[in-house]
């Protein structure tokens, strides 16, 4: 047995060089792996008391149990591979998916929206805030108004103790050092805060009228507030709040109290606004289907939305399959250049096409009137029914083209040799098609038409860039009209109009997708008869 040649020095340096930089590589991606992951848990940390001090103990939760598990699994240098590939996709989808879809369902059972957007200390916060009048023992304090970290501040000098304060909105009065005042005793610079000349204050005079300043650290205290700027006095709220009996009384001695849903309200029906977020139950859903203010604009927009789902799917479909089977035929001259130009409307962005098209329908000026129709007026726009079939000739304008696409596809994959077989046997055209071409096309294409069911059913870009859901019902308090689908409901109720009620709206989301969900299952569930066909 021969022994082994030792290897030269050269070989030996070479491996010792790989060994060298493969471990120097290693460690480096460790060090920046453990620097990576201490920052992520520095901000769930962070996440967590936020959470908490918010009272969110579930969100608290989750974002702990998050960085736990993504900790866990890339700690270990060599283990769990997989899951290292599949834990960011499942948080995105967790946070922006799962997350969002948990968070709508659970602002549809509560009262969220305009005058219910905080807590029940906020709201009582506010209503002292907002039911003020100048306390009868209030001294003339000599003042100054100032900006800190780009908000208003205001800063008095106390008449008996010459003590200096400041505080702004959102912080109470706080005495500082180092003010400089003048020969009047007033305020003339102060550490940290940029006292405002008086041509500054003369010109932000409103936001200056409605600043308030908490005198102390408890509100009962009351508030300090200046009109002119350079004299302030004390306000104190007509609202007492009593903690012990969870009322509010105002100084005529009206007793307002919690009705449960939110709201501070009297005996006599007199309700304090603000109110506060609180837990209402099947309440939203009650009232869509229940309260005639909003039942009635929703079954409307409801059938609506079928329809134009429905109407928009079957004529796109027709449009796009009758011209992908007249292109279909290799035989013809420039088939390449008609396939192109069916696709263009493909090609421009929804929404400057809606736009273009409302330009078009225009009843006084517009390019369709003025040329199709010799000039009549037709109320395109403004009719309830001429709106309707606006919106669905537009959609059919921007839907064919994808219908002719994935149509002409599927007219492509069907054999020609069954096709020349039923043509041998004496089968006419339109056999041809029902009976062989039709079925296998909607194979492939029955899925893709479900979708297309549920992309309109959702189509908000188009109502709200062509018709906005106009022209507005009449009987209603809500900004809704002829056109507006559910979608597009759920948008105006949500930020559009005077009132924005999130719970009604996250209740009517909550509705889309049942709705949506349930036709897409039963009609995935008839797609399975077609797999026979094959």
């Amino acid at each position: 047995m021969s022994s082994p040649v030792p290897s030269s020095s050269a070989d030996r340096e070479k491996r010792v060089a790989r060994a060298s930089a493969s471990y120097s590589g290693s460690l480096t991606a460790w060090i920046v792996k453990i620097a990576l992951l201490g920052l992520l848990d520095a901000v769930a940390v962070y996440g967590v008391i936020v959470a908490i001090a918010h009272h969110s103990w579930w969100m608290a939760a989750g974002i702990a149990a998050v960085a736990v598990v993504i900790t866990i699994i890339y700690l270990p240098p060599n283990r769990m591979l997989p899951a290292k590939y599949l834990a960011p996709g499942i948080v995105f989808m967790l946070i922006f998916s799962l997350g969002v879809m948990a968070y709508t369902v659970y602002v549809g059972f509560t009262n969220y929206g305009d005058g219910h957007n905080g807590s029940r200390d906020d709201a009582i916060a506010a209503i002292q805030s907002d039911n003020q009048v100048r306390a009868t023992d209030s001294p003339t304090y000599s003042s100054a108004v100032a900006t800190k970290d780009g908000k208003l501040a205001l800063i008095i000098v106390d008449p008996t103790t010459r003590k200096v304060e400041a505080g702004t909105a959102d912080e109470p009065l706080k005495e500082i050092q180092g003010a400089q005042t003048n020969s009047l005793g007033a305020v003339t610079s102060a550490p940290g805060y940029q006292v405002l000349s008086f041509a500054e204050v003369s010109k932000r005079g409103d936001e200056i009228a409605k600043l308030k300043v908490q005198f102390s650290d408890n509100i009962a205290d009351g508030f300090v507030r200046t009109t002119t700027g350079s004299q302030a006095f004390r306000f104190v709220s007509t609202m007492k709040y009593d903690a012990a009996a969870g009322t509010m009384t105002d100084s005529k001695g009206t007793v307002y109290k919690d009705n449960g849903r939110g709201n501070f309200v009297s005996s006599s029906g007199k309700v304090l606004e603000p109110g506060w977020k609180v837990n209402v139950g099947l309440s939203n859903f009650q009232r869509a289907f229940t309260q005639s203010d909003i039942r009635s604009p929703f079954l409307r927009v409801t059938a609506w939305t079928f329809a134009f789902a429905i109407l928009s799917v079957l004529t796109t479909f027709a449009l796009g399959l009758a011209l992908a089977l007249l292109f279909n035929d290799t035989t013809m001259k420039g088939q390449k250049i008609y396939r192109i130009l069916m696709l263009l409307p493909y090609a421009f962005p929804g929404f400057l096409s809606a736009l273009v098209w409302s330009g078009m329908f225009n009843q006084e000026f517009g390019f369709i009137n003025q040329v199709f129709f010799g000039g009549a007026s037709i109320p395109w726009l403004t009719n309830p029914t001429m709106a309707k079939l606006a919106v669905l000739i537009v959609n059919l304008w921007l839907g064919f083209p994808y219908m002719f696409i994935v149509s002409t596809g599927a007219l492509q994959s069907i054999p020609s040799d069954i096709l020349e077989a039923a043509s041998i046997d004496g089968a006419s055209g339109w056999r041809i098609f029902s009976k062989i071409k039709l079925p296998l096309l909607m194979v492939p294409l029955a899925p893709l038409l479900i979708s297309s069911f549920a992309f309109n059913f959702n189509n908000f870009t188009l109502i709200y860039m062509l018709t906005q859901g106009g022209p507005r019902f009449t009987d209603t308090s809500l900004d809704v009209g002829s056109t507006d689908i559910l979608i597009s409901m759920v948008y105006k109720v949500a930020f559009g109009g005077a009132g924005r009620d999130y719970g009604l709206a996250s209740a009517f989301s909550v509705l889309i997708f049942i709705i949506v969900g349930v036709f897409a299952w039963l009609g995935f569930r008839q797609t399975k008869a077609l797999e026979e066909v094959n």
